[in-house]
């Protein structure tokens, strides 16, 4: 993993492209690696490819497909310190959260390696004279658009579970963040037969949008923003391609009266700023009953201002950079609404004056108060560390508040009492949290409601995310002539 530096990967073959993407590390400026950039025609090479591959992929054994995981699992696995300095470098994350990617990303492939022989169809209870059976079938060619908050965790879910189902793939790697995803992909095409595994990074509005719109890509999965992932659904509408997409998120975390505050203190800061709060699911926006409020947030803001920022790669490092000049912009403009709003900052609010840090996209950990729910910050994705505290006299309350947003992908509940079950169960997020922050799973499904998303990747719902259930009716009595 010594050079950075990947051409397209096109039916088993390197392919340079006529222009090359320079990887930024966000916490220094410097860079990090450079790749290939395709364009709509390369990508439409990447998907005849993989079509071609597609019929020999679905027809081989499942116990070959699992050896084929197994194998990329332990490729990763072997390579986990290397891969998670170069995750940590080009995302700017802490190296320890990068080492848990990486870990979950090993457990993924292994997860659906073990699943390559589990998916299976049904017997229908019929008239005595038929069968009928149903049958799980790949879709074929799959198109995989990744995020670059997440790309090993979020981008190999998919790829482990279209490949363990017998599907081809092609890839989009992240612009901002593709390197680590190259290198698995590289990987995974040379444990596999040319033309399964394609990865093609570039832009989304060559790359992506010929993936979206391509009738011989069979399904679609993709992570992103909720107005991008609107214009992959109407892409994708054209030539009625099946699509899953995880999409934007306003996670909120529910502090009940009778919660540990203590230990929701820790989960609410661990929620929001875990990864700079660069996360779909971070709990942004925290709902806390009133009886509880002033030593939860005095126990927050007392956390928070302990935070260490700094380079990922730095062992000292709690919080690292956002992505981008263009995210820490945006993230200091949410910043500046909430004080015109009437919100009253508690901490953070700006950039590190730390010389050592200048050179890099960092945003300080922000807590505000007395933010109502029709503010700005209460109800857009920041996707930034800024943390919103809204006050609320009520479970009911912290229900119809939680429940009042466009998203649903996740909710966090604190609380001692087993009647957080019913809270979760009045929720309509598609995770919920009950005394922890959002976290994944290899073996447990993801995916998120309303404008959060459509479908579920993880777990064994992930693997039947792939296939398609056709039908079978066999009769076994002879036909009576059907006209007199």
């Amino acid at each position: 993993m010594d050079s950075h530096e990947y051409d397209l990967l096109i039916d088993g073959e390197r392919r340079p492209a006529a222009t090359t993407l320079t990887v930024e590390n966000p916490a220094t400026g410097g860079t990090v690696g450079e790749v290939a950039s395709g364009d709509a025609a390369d990508a439409r090479a990447a998907v005849e490819a993989a079509d071609a591959a597609a019929t020999a992929w679905e027809r081989t054994a499942p116990g070959e497909r699992e050896a084929t995981l197994r194998s990329v699992a332990d490729r990763i696995e072997a390579a986990s310190e290397s891969l998670a300095r170069l995750l940590a470098a080009e995302a700017g994350k802490p190296l320890g959260t990068a080492e848990g990617e990486v870990a979950e990303t090993v457990g993924q492939f292994r997860f659906y390696a073990g699943a390559a022989d589990k998916v299976r169809g049904d017997t229908v209870p019929t008239a005595p004279n038929r069968l009928n059976y149903t049958r799980r079938r790949p879709y074929g060619v799959t198109a995989h658009v990744v995020p670059w908050n997440y790309p090993l965790l979020l981008g190999t879910r998919g790829f482990a579970s279209a490949l363990a189902t017998g599907n081809t793939l092609v890839v989009k790697p992240p612009s901002l963040a593709p390197l680590s995803t190259m290198w698995v992909g590289e990987v995974m095409a040379e444990a596999t037969p040319d033309g399964v595994v394609n990865v093609v990074p570039g832009p989304g509005s060559e790359v992506g949008a010929e993936l979206a719109g391509n009738g011989d890509v069979d399904a679609i999965t993709f992570t992103g923003s909720t107005g991008v992932g609107k214009g992959v659904l109407e892409a994708a509408a054209e030539n009625v391609t099946p699509v899953d997409v995880e999409l934007g998120g306003k996670a909120p975390a529910i502090v009940l009266a009778d919660a540990d505050v203590e230990n929701a203190a820790r989960g609410v800061v661990a929620g929001i700023f875990s990864n700079a709060g660069q996360n779909c699911v971070a709990t942004s926006r925290c709902l806390v009953h009133e009886d509880v409020h002033d030593e939860l947030v005095s126990k927050v803001v007392e956390k928070t201002e302990r935070i260490t920022l700094g380079a990922g790669t730095d062992p000292d490092t709690d919080v690292g950079p956002v992505v981008s000049a263009d995210a820490k912009a945006d993230v200091l403009g949410y910043v500046d609404s909430a004080v015109a709003e009437g919100a009253t900052l508690l901490t953070g609010g700006g950039t590190p004056d730390d010389p050592a840090l200048a050179d890099g996209h960092f945003v300080e950990p922000t807590v505000f108060d007395d933010v109502t729910p029709d503010m700005t910050v209460a109800r857009e994705e920041i996707f930034g560390p800024v943390l919103s505290f809204v006050t609320v006299s009520s479970t009911a309350e912290a229900v119809e508040v939680a429940n009042d947003s466009p998203f649903g992908l996740a909710a966090a509940v604190w609380s001692e009492s087993m009647d957080a079950t019913r809270v979760a169960d009045r929720l309509d997020h598609g995770l919920v949290a009950i005394n922890t922050f959002p976290v994944s799973m290899p073996q447990s499904p993801w995916g998120g409601n309303k404008e959060s998303g459509i479908g579920r990747e993880g777990g064994l719902e992930g693997a039947e995310a792939f296939t398609t259930v056709d039908s079978v009716v066999i009769e076994h009595d002879g036909m009576e002539d059907p006209f007199r």
